[in-house]
């Protein structure tokens, strides 16, 4: 069956990944260009790595609500769509030229006028294979700074328990655990 193939080519690409991983912890550590910057519209090759990026962030457990990913078509109508939302800002960050991270800066709506001095950021993810390169600070003080200059006193997040490094990132950047959701999301048939 379709769905079955497609699970074998997620297994695939977890056992690369985790050779992958194997491989690097043993190779030094090389010099790599970060960039980071708004995605205003998409270039080139810039949908093709949003995507890929998304993809092995989902795969490896950290893909902003999705637990598998989507077919190519829905993802990448999925990018181009979040583009025009109003109110919403896309960050990427490019490891060596190649997108490996982003995140979203949401306004509150105009009806909101009770949280609106408070900005949320949403669907962060660093493809598992950009982890380690120091993406996530810059990343996010793009973001931080932004909502800085619009006002904003507050910036709000979320993010699953099982999530441990990026909690510890929020955590070094002075973000603070204000509460837990005992069913905020199901993974695997449990509540997490």
């Amino acid at each position: 069956s379709p769905s079955r193939g497609l699970g074998d080519v997620y297994k695939r690409q977890l056992l690369a990944l985790a050779a992958l991983k194997a491989t690097a912890a043993l190779m030094p550590r090389l010099k790599t260009d970060i960039l980071v910057a708004q995605l205003r519209e998409l270039r080139n090759n810039d949908l093709a790595e949003l995507c890929d990026a998304a993809e092995a962030a989902i795969i490896a457990g950290g893909g902003f609500g999705w637990l598998t990913p989507p077919h190519r078509d829905v993802m990448e109508s999925y990018w181009r769509g979040v583009l025009l939302i109003p109110g919403v800002t896309v960050y990427i960050g490019r490891l060596d030229g190649v997108i490996a991270a982003s995140l979203q800066l949401a306004r509150p709506p105009s009806n909101a006028e009770a949280r609106a001095h408070a900005a949320n950021i949403t669907t962060f993810f660093i493809a598992p294979w950009a982890r380690g390169h120091g993406l996530s600070h810059p990343l996010l003080a793009a973001a931080e700074e932004q909502a800085q200059r619009e006002g904003y006193t507050v910036i709000n997040l979320d993010v699953r328990e099982t999530q441990k490094r990026a909690i510890q990132v929020f955590e070094t950047r002075g973000y603070e655990c204000w509460g837990k959701h005992e069913k905020y999301a199901r993974v695997g048939g449990n509540y997490v």
